[in-house]
């Protein structure tokens, strides 16, 4: 490998104001140095080089290094902005990025939605095409002279690793398969916006140094899925296109490179969203204010842009369905929230008058609220409004509805999913180390 000296990489521009120390690692495709003004991160360099068959086909590709690493910085930001814990910080340059600093975990996780590739080979009688649901992981010991022999998870458990102190035992090995799955589960919902399925894909963890947390890290670029336009494999953008080479020419390596170009592109397009929605919320008063701002604030934390009207469909309705239509008329998709003390015809008004979806969220009181309530639990025939109490559950339900179309607020959804479940499992751990 084509080693950079520190001492010559500290006057580069390219580093900018940044003092690299050692060199702490060099794998294939990258370079990672300790920064000497940033305690507990690290520089990651990526570099011109592609490899296939534990580098037993190498080659320089121009330009690969930058193509590379606007792909990863892209994704992680993706999974960052949805809730993922990664080890990502921030894009440096061109060609490097800043992460926090882990001790990786020596295991490839390697998730699955379409059966191809090695899998074939190892499950003889599968046929090529077939879909996992839900979706096959599997795991790979990282050990070039062994060729990252397969591993299972009782493999993994008896291991007794301990990267950064940590040691690798049930709830981290869970930690880590249930956060693979829903990693992919993201990206796969992202790239199916382009009318790209997202096949299969391998990703590494590590233990944050400095909070001995295991996070997402290493990269995440074409190196590391399979990646085929309109489900078509013949079309495939990603690495197995320089791994099916006969012959390794010019000619052959420019069209790897467009390749990588393309999805270097296309990848910067995952971040936005494709349709834009929002919440409306409907009060009667504004004595329900406070009520209203909780669901506001909730449906700022999934990135849902929330207006607040009052208006009450007893006292003003052709007030009511002139501000309905106001929102039906931009063609934006929306969701409706009444918020109504007492007798609710808000939400009822609202829902046998609009195609839209409208929930419920009265504000319950304590003294007369077991009653209030039924006024927007049984309501006349034909009307489909639903009803949630929690100012909180009911921004959640209203983002579980703009996520069908909106990936990016599917993604939060499904981000804090995991880390609803992390928490427990953690939280579990910790109670059984203090009952021992």
């Amino acid at each position: 490998y084509h080693v950079i000296n520190p001492k010559f990489v500290l006057g580069n521009s390219l580093y900018g104001n940044l003092k690299l120390g050692k060199k702490l690692n060099e794998g294939k495709t990258k370079q990672i140095f300790e920064l000497l003004d940033e305690p507990g991160h690290v520089l990651v360099q990526s570099k011109d080089q592609i490899t296939a068959g534990n580098a037993v086909r190498k080659d320089q590709m121009e330009g690969k290094a930058a193509i590379a690493n606007k792909t990863t910085s892209c994704v992680f930001r993706l999974l960052q902005d949805a809730g993922i814990k990664t080890a990502f910080v921030r894009q440096h340059s061109e060609t490097a990025f800043v992460a926090s600093q882990c001790e990786m975990i020596p295991i490839e996780w390697v998730c699955r939605r379409i059966a191809t590739g090695s899998f074939l080979k190892r499950n003889p009688g599968v046929k090529e095409g077939y879909r996992f649901s839900p979706l096959k992981t599997e795991m790979f010991f990282k050990d070039d002279a062994n060729n990252d022999p397969q591993w299972s998870e009782e493999q993994l458990l008896v291991a007794g690793l301990e990267p950064a102190d940590l040691t690798i035992g049930r709830c981290e090995v869970d930690i880590m398969n249930k956060s693979t799955v829903a990693i992919f589960e993201i990206l796969e919902k992202a790239w199916a916006t382009q009318n790209c399925t997202l096949v299969d894909m391998k990703i590494e963890f590590g233990v944050n140094v400095s909070t001995k947390e295991v996070v997402l890290a290493d990269v995440i670029d074409n190196d590391s899925w399979r990646l085929w336009p309109a489900g078509d494999r013949s079309q495939q953008k990603d690495k197995q296109v320089y791994r099916d080479l006969k012959e390794v020419t010019p000619e052959a390596m420019q069209m790897v490179k467009r390749n990588f170009e393309w999805v270097s592109e296309q990848v910067k397009l995952l971040l936005e969203p494709q349709t834009v929605g929002r919440v409306v919320v409907l009060m009667g008063s504004t004595s329900d204010m406070a009520h209203c701002e909780r669901i506001r604030k909730a449906c700022s934390s999934y990135g849902i842009p929330c207006n607040l009207r009052v208006t009450s469909a007893h006292k003003g309705p052709d007030e009511t369905l002139r501000i309905k239509a106001e929102y039906e008329g931009d063609g934006m998709p929306t969701v409706f929230v009444a918020v109504a003390g007492r007798s609710n015809g808000l939400g009822p008004v609202m829902s046998g008058n609009t195609a839209y979806p409208v929930i419920n969220c009265p504000p319950v009181t304590p003294d007369w609220g077991a009653q209030d309530i039924w006024s927007s639990l049984r309501m006349p025939s034909g009307l489909g409004c639903s009803t949630v109490l929690s100012p909180d559950a009911a921004a959640q339900h209203a983002a579980q509805i703009l996520g069908l179309t909106n990936h990016l607020v599917w993604a939060k959804l499904r981000a804090s999913m995991l880390n609803t479940w992390i928490s427990l499992k953690q939280a579990d751990k910790k109670l059984q180390h203090c009952s021992l």
